[in-house]
């Protein structure tokens, strides 16, 4: 008799995270943090928003935030399915 194997998992995909910092980062830092989206928020805060490869990465990110001695407010991964695609097709219209 053949036994069947479970499915493999697909290949690890990037996830969307939004990183919130205490403080305004300037423009330099831009290529500092590759890919992501730096937004100053009224409030003082920076929200580092875009995809990052695997864990390692985002603990890569992580440590740039506190080499830079800036407070980490939150981390949050971002759930891109669903209303994210939503939008996109309204805006296509």
């Amino acid at each position: 008799m053949e036994k069947k194997l479970p499915p493999q998992p697909e290949p690890a995909q990037s996830k969307v995270y939004q990183i919130r910092i205490k403080g305004h980062l300037n423009a330099q830092w831009t290529d500092w943090f590759e890919d992501l989206t730096i937004t100053l928020e009224e409030n003082g805060d920076t929200l580092l928003t875009g995809p990052v490869i695997d864990q390692a990465a985002l603990h890569g990110l992580l440590k740039k935030i506190r080499d830079l001695g800036i407070p980490l407010v939150s981390v949050n991964q971002v759930d891109t399915r669903g209303t994210h695609s939503n939008r996109l097709k309204k805006r296509k219209k």
